[in-house]
């Protein structure tokens, strides 16, 4: 592509001046005027409407800029990131994740970046619900299970599987259920949810469950089920300890579900931040 012209010209659109674009480009008004002629010329196309009072764009000069001023901030952008690239990342992360996932395993590992890179400000906000990123301004979200449709980029950092699991107390007095039809005659500690997720037969299968205790904490399920109060099903990273050491059975093992996702999603502007792409390689190599 011939780029000689481009500049004056946004300059020009931007400015709606031959005059104040050649004060912007150090140039002299005779130069721009030449400059965009010529362009104007190469492209077969009338770009402004001149008169003496006035400049302005016509449709095609319209098309053109708009073309034009997204390949310059992609050339910013990728300056940028060269330079970043030779100096220590400096600047704000904003930063959301699930409150439970991101106390036990987001938390301690951005404060650990957060020791390698003393130039970052970290802001990070846990919460269970959905934010929108680009709104609220935030560089990247943590996301689990499946995710929705979206022109966020995501990039799979580690994984989760469900278990079903109750203590041994409760499986004495009220029997192991083998089935997933038997789960209708059991207990069932309620989440956010009212449904369980399975595979039976090569396919998934949501179960309505039902309980007399519900709760939107994984924690307080965990509890539950550790008090012999109900079945439960709930990620790996509440249960492993329970399961290791025998205070939790799992159950169900034939049912259970293919592993689910954990994602880091962040908006497409972000795609060329050196600060981003070193954050999330780092949460991947920590969370294999």
């Amino acid at each position: 592509m011939n780029w000689e012209g481009i500049n004056e010209f946004v300059a020009v659109y931007e400015s709606e001046s031959f005059t104040q674009a050649s004060r912007q480009l150090d140039c002299s008004t005779a130069q721009v005027s030449r400059q965009v002629g010529q362009l104007e010329k190469r492209l077969g196309s009338k770009l402004f409407y001149r008169t003496t009072r006035k400049v302005s764009a016509t449709e095609a000069g319209q098309i053109f800029y708009q073309h034009c001023r997204q390949i310059l901030d992609a050339l910013d952008d990728a300056e940028r990131a060269l330079t970043d690239l030779q100096a220590s990342p400096r600047g704000k992360l904003k930063i959301t994740a699930p409150v439970a996932y991101g106390e036990s395993h987001i938390v301690p590992l951005l404060n650990n970046f957060m020791q390698r890179y003393p130039d970052l400000e970290l802001q990070c906000h846990l919460t269970n619900q959905t934010l929108d990123l680009v709104t609220e301004g935030y560089d990247l979200a943590i996301r689990l299970g499946r995710l929705g449709d979206s022109s966020m980029i995501a990039r799979r950092l580690s994984s989760r599987r469900l278990y079903v699991c109750a203590s041994p107390a409760y499986l004495a007095r009220y029997g192991e259920p083998h089935t997933l039809s038997e789960l209708n005659h059991h207990s069932c500690l309620q989440g956010t949810l009212d449904y369980w997720r399975f595979r039976s037969q090569g396919q998934e299968r949501n179960l309505r469950i039902h309980g007399r205790i519900r709760c939107n904490s994984g924690h307080a399920l965990l509890d539950a089920a550790l008090k012999g109060l109900g079945i439960t099903q709930l990620p790996d990273y509440y249960v492993d300890e329970a399961l290791k050491s025998g205070q939790l059975v799992s159950l169900l093992e034939p049912f259970q579900g293919d592993d689910e996702g954990i994602w880091a999603l962040y908006p497409q502007n972000r795609l060329l931040s050196p600060k981003i792409r070193l954050l999330v390689d780092y949460l991947i190599d920590s969370l294999k």
